[in-house]
């Protein structure tokens, strides 16, 4: 059985590049629990809440619930749920898998696979990571589910993964002019820039193109926030100056974000309502199609409200 081809044909509910990573966290979750402990199950009234976080900081903007994916995995031969009844789900109602005592692990099938060849596991955890989910988030995701892997293998995986544009990460930085799109940011060491990376707008796992209207440049910490939906981008009514540099873009920040600190002041809250630094003349600034998809599907909550103490900035 090929594991990491059922692996990447896991059923989700998809509609217009809608993100459902349910079971992809669900079974990252259960990988590292396997690493811990290849003989446990996972009673849902036990995990319910280490789920929940993950969902929460991972999943949607949405509220959802981990009974989803808890139950529904079951039908891709990955995962097996038996409650204090006997083996099989009692549904995805969160009441009838908490009354049930239902626990889930990964399949017999599979679990046997994974003894029998131990570098499976990372091969499953990185394809996951690789279809669902940016790379800025690949090594804290797996800290959150407590997941070890070696470094990344050498084989190819390309009958399950498209292969990405080694060429864009230049290509947005030189139309951004190695200027992080948020700040301004353009530190170098010599002739090479430091902390500045190509950001995807619509994440290349869920179809986003390796093109330059569909990136950011922007430092590593705008980067990680942009990927976790503290910052997004929106559409303002732009002063010539603005449409000249942003394209009219300006910054979103949620309202979830917390900070009190001067820091966090500076750096994340005081950017609400301001214009991007955008591109060079001549050079397309991101797509509404892309810009949109982020703000439905990664952005969380309601954007900040621009006050006098964070001015647009043309």
């Amino acid at each position: 059985m090929d594991w990491l081809e059922r692996t990447a044909k896991l059923r989700q509910w998809s509609r217009n590049g809608t993100r459902a990573p349910h079971k992809p966290l669900l079974l990252l979750y259960a990988l590292g629990r396997f690493q811990e402990d290849a003989d446990g199950a996972l009673r849902y009234s036990t995990v319910e809440e280490d789920l929940h976080r993950l969902l929460a900081e991972y999943g949607p903007p949405h509220k959802t619930t981990p009974a989803y994916p808890f139950h529904h995995l079951v039908s891709d031969g990955v995962w097996e749920v038996r409650t204090d009844r006997g083996p099989g789900s009692p549904g995805s109602g969160v009441r009838d898998l908490r009354e049930a005592g239902a626990a889930g692990r990964l399949a017999p099938d599979l679990r046997a696979a994974l003894r029998r060849e131990p570098p499976l596991l990372g091969r499953i955890a990185r394809l996951l990571l690789d279809l669902h989910f940016p790379p800025s988030l690949h090594g804290e995701l797996c800290e959150s589910v407590g997941l070890e892997l070696e470094p990344t293998e050498s084989e190819r995986l390309s009958t399950v993964r498209r292969q990405r544009d080694r060429q864009m990460r230049e290509r947005v930085l030189t139309a951004y002019e190695y200027r992080c799109a948020f700040c301004g940011y353009d530190g170098r060491i010599g002739a090479v820039p430091v902390g500045l990376e190509a950001a995807h707008v619509r994440w290349w796992a869920f179809g986003g193109p390796d093109d330059v209207e569909n990136g950011l440049c922007l430092c590593s910490l705008h980067h990680k926030l942009f990927d976790k939906g503290v910052l997004g981008v929106g559409w303002g009514s732009p002063r010539s100056s603005e449409a000249e540099s942003g394209g009219g873009h300006r910054i979103l920040v949620s309202q979830r974000f917390v900070g009190h600190s001067p820091a966090a002041r500076e750096h994340v809250t005081a950017l609400a309502g301001r214009p991007l630094v955008g591109p060079q003349p001549g050079v397309r600034p991101v797509a509404a199609a892309h810009r949109d998809w982020h703000t439905s599907q990664v952005f969380h909550g309601e954007p900040r409200p621009v006050t006098a103490a964070t001015p647009l900035q043309s």
